[in-house]
């Protein structure tokens, strides 16, 4: 047993690097490649069967995985962007997140037959893009500076919001009337920002003075920060769920912003990391997919919800997002077209499809199909179309 748990352990982390470098190789989407190589893996070799290797540690150890990535992409943010881009990442993540979420869940209903809490819950979910996706992106797509900003800001702040807005639709479903529902949405709201942004700049500003004051020698100052992470992530989401993510992203942005000490060091490194763990997580969860998850993916009515999100949702919500944000058309028009998804959108699937179907939700197995079916259908589509069309509009760097 403890040779095939090797084995297994071994095959997540060579089919992760595997697909990085072949998609630096052939100049393609890793995340495409990512899922591919871990559904070929699990359902079709079953060479990585990740819920018996596991067990119940697999969600506990995916929710601290996709924390050290958000604080990552929490690192790639500078305050200053926000002078030329902050009324539209504002837009974005209130106007256009909500205009994503309802639209989402409307066409899950529609398109897909889903009951309406399990269409609000998947439209919570696909709410989000992310720093795994967009950050390659801007690297291959050179974008004039403000809306790269613009990008970027959106792609790492809506991964903690979108997170929350899913716990807050699941938790509400199994609240006792409409009344109950909304008022908990908003406590629960109110107490994820309120003790995100606590957590989170308290985090940071321990991290500064454990190195201003040299409390700690160099060579801990990595683990000491790890330390400081994982502790930040683990006491804010014992006091509201998922607040852990929100915290880590604003102590990630806290870090990068602050002048007092050098943390070019730490950004190396958790550059490096994050590598390693975006590769292992979705070896790992795509293997969790089954064949007739599969069939579901590839079903007429999964494609048309995945046409609908990308052809009409996207860019109505960016149209309604950036209105007054001082945007010209052909600006828009990117922005409309580009939302990948990411790891965040499958790793909250994949959890609250299994809490689903423990309560007996029926329709809980299709959340993680279609998840992935987004994310495989959005890194295609947007990583496919983003060059050409920042030239035809003229918006390339």
């Amino acid at each position: 047993m403890s040779e095939q748990a090797l084995f297994a352990l071994t095959a997540i982390i060579v089919v992760g690097i595997t697909a990085q470098w072949l998609a630096w190789r052939f100049k393609i989407p890793s995340i495409f490649l990512l899922i591919l190589l871990g559904i070929i893996s699990g359902p079709v070799l079953h060479l990585i069967a990740p819920d018996q290797l596991f067990g119940n540690l697999l969600f506990p150890l995916t929710s601290l995985a996709v924390a050290l990535i958000l604080f990552e992409g929490g690192l790639n943010l500078k305050i200053d962007d926000l002078k030329q881009a902050g009324a539209a990442v504002r837009g974005l993540i209130c106007v256009g997140a909500i205009v994503t979420w309802l639209a989402g869940a409307l066409a899950g209903r529609l398109l897909l037959g889903l009951d309406f809490p399990v269409a609000l819950l998947l439209g919570a979910i696909l709410v989000v893009t992310g720093p795994t996706v967009i950050v390659p992106l801007l690297r291959q797509v050179p974008l004039k500076s403000r809306l790269a900003a613009i990008l970027r800001w959106e792609g790492i702040l809506i991964d903690p919001l979108g997170a929350m807005l899913a716990v807050l639709v699941f938790e509400a479903r199994f609240a006792d009337g409409m009344h109950e529902a909304i008022k908990y949405a908003f406590l629960g709201a109110g107490k994820t920002i309120l003790l995100g942004g606590v957590f989170g700049l308290l985090g940071a500003g321990l991290i500064v003075l454990l190195i201003k004051r040299y409390y700690v020698p160099g060579y801990l100052q990595i683990p000491v920060t790890l330390t400081v992470i994982v502790s930040v992530f683990a006491m804010a989401n014992l006091l509201q769920t998922e607040s852990g993510l929100l915290a880590v992203t604003i102590l990630g942005i806290g870090l990068a912003n602050q002048k007092m000490v050098d943390v070019r060091h730490i950004i190396n490194f958790y550059e490096n990391l994050r590598v390693i763990l975006l590769s292992s997580l979705f070896a790992v969860l795509a293997a969790r997919l089954s064949l007739n998850d599969l069939g579901y993916m590839l079903s007429w009515n999964s494609l048309a919800f995945l046409g609908l999100l990308i052809f009409v949702v996207r860019p109505g919500a960016v149209a309604l997002g950036t209105i007054g944000a001082g945007l010209s058309r052909q600006e828009r028009i990117f922005l409309g077209f580009i939302a990948p998804r990411g790891i965040v959108a499958a790793s909250v699937s994949s959890i609250f499809a299994l809490q689903l179907q423990a309560a007996g939700v029926i329709q809980a197995e299709h959340l993680e199909p279609v998840t992935f079916l987004i994310i495989i259908g959005t890194v295609t589509v947007y990583g496919l179309s983003a060059a050409p069309l920042a030239r035809r509009l003229g918006v390339s760097g």
